[in-house]
């Protein structure tokens, strides 16, 4: 494959979950679930791909097959113009410092008996990062996820879900990553949360050139997020494009299915605390 000018490219994933248990010889192979059938997209520097799908239509086992964080059955994971698939050992690992990602539940991602300052440090010098044991590395990395350099010597229980998730988003940044992807990374925190860290992943997008692959099933966070959309069902890539034109005139039927929960995205959006209304619109102050 030719390398070209994208972060990531992703051609035919596959991955099929099969149960457990003996193979006979002579009998069939038992039957398994597709849960990602034949994927492709690409994403470039400094953009935001969203991906959108109701809770097993495959969207998390597909960025955990680009992650290597399970192994796909087939495909192709081009990350920075490397060969991903084929990667193994000390290669992987190295390629790894690349890619990072960001939890649903930042609790059980971050170690409870390690200090914030000394997680974020250590991903950082995991992944070799030269800088990782200067003494300002872990408050420069606070500093972008609008934390204090105090947070450094806190312990994950004593901070709320908001601040976790954004130490989570300082460690997945400490490597010098290209690409972040969040897997559901604001479901589990209250609305007012969810706007923060919204607006948090697209600054860091504007201030560092960083790529980020978003899962969610909500599409009001991907509205005001994500530059493109890709919705998938029962494993498969239904639709595509950018986010606004898909949302304005979805051609599938499930992506119209899946906003038939927020019958006006953008009115969705105000109430939610993600956009400001526009003038004509029900709370709106013209000016």
């Amino acid at each position: 494959m030719t390398v070209n000018a994208h972060v990531l490219s992703v051609r035919g994933l596959t991955k099929t979950f099969r149960p457990r248990g003996l193979r006979l010889p002579g009998r069939p192979r038992p039957y398994g679930l597709r849960a990602v059938d034949d994927v492709s997209f690409d994403l470039s520097a400094g953009e935001i791909v969203g991906i959108a799908g109701e809770s097993g239509s495959g969207k998390s086992t597909t960025v955990k097959c680009v992650a290597r964080l399970i192994d796909a059955d087939a495909g192709e994971v081009w990350l920075d113009g490397r060969d991903l698939m084929s990667m193994k050992g000390s290669q992987l690992r190295a390629a790894r410092r690349l890619l990072q990602v960001v939890f649903q539940d930042p609790y059980s991602s971050l170690n409870p008996r390690m200090q914030v300052g000394d997680a974020i440090r250590e991903a950082g010098t995991t992944h070799g990062v030269p800088d990782a044991r200067a003494p300002g590395f872990v408050a420069e990395l606070l500093d972008k996820v609008r934390l204090p350099a105090s947070y450094a010597k806190r312990m994950p229980r004593d901070l709320s879900g908001g601040q976790r998730q954004r130490v989570a988003i300082a460690r997945a940044l400490a490597p010098r990553p290209k690409l972040v992807i969040a897997d559901e990374a604001v479901s589990a925190l209250d609305v007012s949360v969810q706007t923060e860290i919204v607006n948090l992943f697209l600054d860091l997008r504007d201030e560092t050139g960083i790529s980020v692959i978003f899962v969610s099933h909500q599409l009001p966070v991907l509205t005001t997020l994500a530059d493109r959309l890709i919705v998938m069902k029962n494993g498969r890539m239904v639709e595509t494009g950018d986010t606004r034109a898909v949302l304005a005139d979805p051609q599938h039927e499930y992506t119209r299915a899946l906003l038939t929960a927020y019958p006006d995205p953008h009115a969705s959006l105000v109430r939610r605390g993600f956009a400001p209304a526009l003038p004509g619109e029900e709370g709106a102050i013209d000016d």
